[in-house]
């Protein structure tokens, strides 16, 4: 759902007041987080949706890969997940065993216990998981805690919702969709372990609302971000597809939900619709102490993330909430 819409939704729901309920819904966070004592916190999160890609085991991978990703951007490890599971009733059983086979291949990698889950009948496919994971009170990470003159990092390239839509239209070929399926399938575990060492203060993943909007949740209206724009990783043919008309749905909510808050008329319309473009299983974001910022990301690229790159940094709020350069 749009960003707009849960915000209406949600608008009418009274957040919990418990003192253990450090994080809930109040800050459009990537998981709730309940304090269990002084030190240990569990972390809680859930996401499922419908395939995007045609083979079954590949869209338990990425479904899985994209619901692990909440606890990774919180700072935490995962401990155990539970399946969350659609299915057509009279489909062929074969697909729903192998969607479950590529879930449960992600949580073994992710060292993540597969602990059960519940299944309905329903029109269509969707799978994801319930992930419960664990961290430090003092050390997990806040979605809107930026450190002005903090370097903001992205550790994955953008542009999977427009490279899925050609490839759904026939139009990507098979090294376009190889590419955004690999990126889909990569555990941001490996991200994680190595910030661990380093200062961060404010964490999220790119998902579903794509770049802009996950990053004024970063911002929250106390500060601004400045993003260079000829920085931004990207999936090789995601320019041409844009201009081939190539804007999905769900990019186009982003652009109405962020509205007038940030202008990106003066913006080449392909970076534009880029930042807007909603990412399944998409990279972490996060800032991070500027002396370290080179180092930390030298240590992404020798682990596998090897379009993690530097986008910009954390401002002083005198203006607009995201400042474009680069262009």
């Amino acid at each position: 759902m749009a960003p707009g819409e849960l915000r209406s939704i949600l608008s009418g729901i009274t957040c919990s007041e418990n003192d253990r309920l450090l994080v809930g819904f109040g800050s459009s966070d990537d998981a709730a987080v309940y304090r269990l004592d002084e030190k240990h916190c569990l972390l809680s999160t859930t996401d499922f949706f419908p395939p995007m890609v045609s083979d079954a085991r590949t869209f338990g991978r990425i479904a899985a890969a994209n619901a692990l990703s909440d606890i990774y951007a919180m700072g935490g490890k995962p401990l155990y997940a539970l399946n969350i599971v659609c299915f057509p009733q009279g489909l062929d059983e074969r697909i729903m065993q192998e969607v479950l086979a590529g879930g449960a291949e992600k949580c073994e990698e992710a060292e993540t216990d597969l602990a059960g889950g519940h299944s309905i009948y329903d029109e269509g496919i969707k799978y994801g998981l319930a992930v419960t994971g664990m961290a430090e009170v003092d050390k997990f990470y806040r979605n809107n805690t930026p450190r002005v003159g903090d370097k903001l990092i992205l550790t994955k390239p953008l542009g999977v919702g427009v490279i899925t839509a050609a490839d759904r239209e026939g139009e990507a070929d098979a090294s376009d969709s190889a590419e955004a399926i690999e990126s889909m399938m990569r555990l941001n575990k490996y991200a994680a372990e190595k910030l661990s060492s380093y200062d961060i203060s404010a964490c999220t993943d790119i998902t579903g609302f794509g770049l802009i909007a996950h990053t004024l949740e970063m911002t929250a209206g106390k500060a601004s971000a400045e993003i260079i724009c000829d920085s931004l990783p990207h999936l090789k043919r995601v320019k041409h597809f844009i201009e081939d008309d190539y804007i999905t749905g769900g990019g186009k909510r982003n652009r109405k939900f962020v509205g007038s808050r940030v202008d990106t008329s003066k913006l080449p319309l392909w970076i534009a619709e880029l930042m807007f473009d909603p990412q399944t299983s998409g990279g972490l974001l996060f800032t991070v102490d500027p002396g370290q910022a080179d180092g930390l990301l030298r240590e992404l690229h020798n682990v596998g993330d090897v379009q993690a790159a530097i986008i910009g940094s954390i401002k002083e709020r005198e203006g607009d909430e995201i400042i474009f350069t680069g262009v």
